[in-house]
């Protein structure tokens, strides 16, 4: 399994010449993400998780409810078919791109004291990685895609949910908010706790490729 990591959430699955591709939001101007994919999978309706433009072309979508809602109220929705749009809730399995897929969690972290947390669904592929979208739903896994910066985290949050999914590795994503003096933070943090857990942890760049 091959894995690209795109803009902030974003991320490319390969296996067997067939690709499927996770959160290209607002954030991921990387227009090759999608090239070619067979499926779509959105966690949730954030802008930099979720947009219109990166669902146009692709044989199946699949996402949370709360996506389906902001489709139905969108004029350019209709240039989408219905039937492309499949929507997914926690504890649901089923094949995408050649992947097995299992989801996993229900809604978004806490993010405001004003506004409940939307629907949020994370999805395991292949009992191999876990791309949790904006929720830090536990889940044992061996590689886990972790949420490196956001509104609702802290470093404190991030390495506790490190510690208690105690994957055999992990890759920060969710880092377009930051600059790169941020980044340089995050990747700080990252080094300390590979160099306490004896693991591989650590943030990949746009475009780089992961072997799994």
């Amino acid at each position: 399994m091959r894995m690209t990591k795109y803009g902030h959430a974003c991320v490319r699955l390969e296996k067997d010449g067939r690709a499927l591709v996770i959160d290209p939001g607002v954030l991921t101007p990387e227009t090759e993400a999608t090239e070619g994919v067979e499926a779509v999978l959105v966690t949730h309706e954030h802008f930099d998780h979720f947009s219109l433009g990166a669902l146009r072309d692709v044989p199946a979508i699949y996402t949370s409810q709360g996506v389906t809602r902001v489709l139905d109220e969108t004029d350019g929705f209709r240039e989408l078919d219905r039937d492309r749009v499949h929507v997914v809730r926690d504890g649901d399995t089923f094949e995408a791109a050649g992947f097995r897929v299992r989801v996993a969690g229900e809604k978004h972290h806490l993010s405001h004291l004003d506004f409940p947390p939307c629907d949020n669904v994370g999805f395991l592929l292949d009992d191999e990685v876990f791309h949790p979208g904006d929720a830090l739903t536990r889940v044992d896994v061996p590689t886990l895609l972790v949420p490196g910066q956001a509104p609702w985290l802290t470093v404190p949050m991030m390495t506790a949910y490190l510690r208690a999914v105690a994957p055999e590795r992990a890759f920060a994503i969710h880092d377009g908010l930051v600059n790169e003096m941020g980044l340089r933070v995050i990747d700080d943090v990252l080094e300390m706790e590979a160099d306490r857990a004896g693991r591989e942890i650590r943030r990949p760049s746009a475009g780089e490729v992961v072997e799994l």
